[in-house]
């Protein structure tokens, strides 16, 4: 069967990350939904997204295909359901559309389909903040998902565990000297990562392949670190999409980072407003601040954004696509994507200098810079242009 993954309706909530990438390839738990769904099915999968995307993500569509709503996360129900459609059958969700089934350049009216109603519990993520606060739930499935009939490497001795049965440690993993605790959540340390010593860790925790826990590190579960990307000082309820570093002293709370985002030393958020109300976060759906119905959020930041040393975030703050933050004083909360500046005042990054900068960071983790990642994000300079002011 070929399976096809559809961005569906949440897809401009989840701007600045789906700028870059269909929503099946955000980062929540330990994989990506992506990663969840082939997983689950033993099936690639390909993906239906902006038209821009579609050179780096392209479609493949068959006679018969089954599509996918990648906004839901997959459970064992639900991926019984949609092994079991049959043609012109169509599963909801209320009134969102998870799955159906399709001939190839078939015009879809539900109103045709035999509509199936899925009634139980799942995960989805329909908001940007959804991604860490709905992390330790997904965090948690996935634990069970990848290690199920499987055995842990041993957990060296010099290590302070609490609950060991929830720790699983893949091939190449490198660990002395720290402290994880399990008892909160199972802690999960992909291939080749490494934690340095003097760190300590409360789970649920995933430290995905090569990605590093710098020494003395302070981390509060739900908290996902991505392949290949480092942190350090101290971290809570946080994701890392992958290749991304925050890696020197400094808070990261209740946030998501992009891939290819750099935090500067001692710089630090706040995820909480000083009057505990309710948080509210920059929406490019409406284009305004909506209520995120949380009392802790702390920063969302797009690909390839970085910030210099000692930069202050405030609760709820939003960063685009190859934005470049540094100075004194806190910058607003909302910085569109390619603006260099701060708290002082922003001017356009312009895609020659931001280019030249992800070329050579990325190169760095032997990772090009290609001709395709450039026309995204040259679609992504001109898509964001009105929200920039000089």
């Amino acid at each position: 069967m070929n399976y096809i993954l559809f961005d569906g309706t949440v897809r401009n909530a989840l701007l600045p990350f789906t700028f870059t990438r269909p929503v099946a390839d955000i980062r929540v738990g330990i994989l990506t939904i992506r990663e969840k769904w082939e997983k689950h099915l033993g099936y690639t999968t390909t993906t239906l997204t902006e038209e821009y995307l579609m050179d780096k993500y392209p479609m493949v569509e068959m006679e018969e295909n089954i599509m996918i709503n990648a906004s839901f996360l997959p459970n064992d129900i639900l991926v019984e359901m949609i092994k079991n459609l049959e043609v012109n059958q169509a599963i909801f969700y209320n009134d969102e559309v998870i799955a159906f089934y399709s001939k190839e350049n078939q015009e879809i009216d539900f109103e045709t389909f035999d509509i199936i109603d899925y009634t139980k519990d799942c995960i989805r993520i329909e908001h940007t903040w959804d991604i860490f606060s709905k992390n330790d739930l997904a965090l948690r499935e996935d634990f069970d998902l990848i290690t199920e009939g499987r055995f842990s490497q041993p957990i060296p001795k010099s290590v302070n565990v609490i609950a060991p049965e929830h720790i699983f440690i893949e091939e190449g993993a490198k660990l002395e000297f720290v402290t994880l605790n399990a008892s909160t959540g199972p802690i999960y340390i992909g291939k080749n990562a490494e934690i340095m010593e003097g760190s300590v860790i409360r789970g649920p925790f995933a430290l995905c392949e090569e990605a590093q826990v710098k020494l003395g590190t302070k981390v509060y579960g739900a908290t996902t670190v991505g392949p290949h990307s480092r942190i350090g000082g101290e971290v809570n309820n946080s994701v890392l999409f992958g290749y991304s570093n925050k890696g020197h002293d400094g808070f990261l709370g209740n946030s998501v980072l992009g891939e290819w985002c750099n935090i500067g030393a001692d710089s630090n958020n706040s995820n909480l407003k000083n009057n505990y109300e309710e948080v509210k976060l920059w929406s490019y759906e409406t284009e305004g601040f909506a209520k995120t119905g949380l009392q802790f959020c702390g920063l969302m930041m797009g690909d390839h954004s970085k910030c210099g040393i000692n930069t202050m975030f405030n609760t709820g703050t939003v960063v685009g696509v190859s934005a470049n933050i540094f100075g004194s004083g806190f910058p607003r909360n909302f910085v569109p994507s390619f603006s260099w500046g701060g708290a002082s005042g922003f001017t356009t990054y312009m895609t020659s200098k931001a280019f030249q900068t992800a070329k050579i960071v990325m190169s760095r983790r032997n990772v090009d810079f290609t001709e395709v990642d450039a026309k995204i994000l040259e679609h992504v300079f001109e898509e964001t242009k009105k929200y920039r002011k000089e």
